[in-house]
């Protein structure tokens, strides 16, 4: 058990870079972390970090034993909560964050299902679309749609979201509805800006058997999920969006679809957190929950 505390401890310095930091989240004194490492590093005869005044950083011998770590950290985590009932410790306080796409009511509905089968667990509900520094922000998980940059994040699959090209009726009776990929050229866009690069994300398209982007030249820019919605409902251009966020206007043709021949494959949705060797229980439910049910939180434009 004590090698275990002691991966830990290592863990959790690897991921927070910083000695108080570790020692905050173990609830350790700062001198307890610094000579738990060392007696690792001495135990087994590499330097793990590098450090600095400032910040602590993996070697590279240090970055193949935190792989190693985490995965028997996780099995022993596994192995231990197996015969347990699962409702028997799960408390305290679940910080999620979802993209505003999920901020719909069949979403929000399902999740009194979860806290039903939680009450002692307290949820915190975050709404954004931004990347989210977990351990800075204090989030226990996150649930993102779309392709995922490389991270330190543990990223589970947990299904895929239709997405949906269209706009609004008086705009499509001013300038006539596309019919191909190329008429987009002709078109008006509602872009919407990254917070990454600062840059409008591309529209994808399956053409045939090949998968196509596009970039609209001109149109209005927004940043904000409900504010890109509501600018293509006004008629500024074609926009698209995940089919969920996209389904009451869809419903009362405030919208309406177009390149129904070219919807794109469905884009990857995925819950992210930042360690399995330290998942705590109520985060391991709901990731548990959330892969469960994530096609019945609306069926008609989520699958598994």
């Amino acid at each position: 058990m004590e090698l275990l505390k002691t991966m830990q401890v290592f863990c959790r310095l690897a991921e927070l870079g910083s000695f108080t930091q570790a020692a905050e989240a173990m609830q350790l004194g700062r001198p307890q972390v610094t000579r738990t490492i060392q007696a690792l590093e001495t135990s087994l005869g590499v330097r793990l970090f590098h450090r600095t005044t400032r910040k602590v950083r993996l070697t590279s011998e240090g970055e193949q034993f935190y792989e190693r770590a985490q995965e028997i950290l996780g099995d022993v985590a596994e192995a231990t909560s197996m015969f347990g009932r699962p409702d028997a410790t799960m408390h305290g306080k679940l910080r999620i964050d979802i993209p505003t796409a999920f901020a719909q009511p069949g979403f929000i509905e399902s999740l009194r299902e979860f806290t039903a089968l939680y009450p002692e667990i307290e949820l915190a509900l975050g709404v954004t679309d931004r990347t989210v520094d977990l351990v800075a922000e204090g989030v226990d998980c996150v649930i993102r749609i779309g392709e995922l940059p490389n991270s330190s994040l543990v990223a589970r699959r947990i299904g895929q979201a239709t997405m949906v090209t269209c706009a609004a009726p008086s705009y499509l009776q001013d300038y006539g509805e596309p019919k191909t990929l190329d008429d987009l050229n002709a078109h008006y866009g509602v872009r919407f800006l990254s917070g990454q690069n600062k840059r409008p994300l591309p529209w994808h398209f399956l053409n045939g058997s090949s998968d196509q982007t596009y970039v609209s030249r001109r149109g209005i820019t927004v940043n904000e999920s409900n504010a890109y919605v509501e600018c293509g409902v006004a008629g500024f251009g074609i926009l698209q969006a995940p089919g969920i966020t996209l389904d009451r206007y869809l419903a009362d043709a405030s919208l309406v679809e177009v390149l129904r021949g070219y919807r794109p494959r469905p884009r990857p949705v995925s819950v992210l957190y930042p360690s399995r060797s330290h998942l705590a229980p109520q985060v391991h439910a709901f990731v548990e929950w959330v892969r469960e049910r994530f096609p019945a939180l609306n069926g008609r434009w989520l699958e598994q």
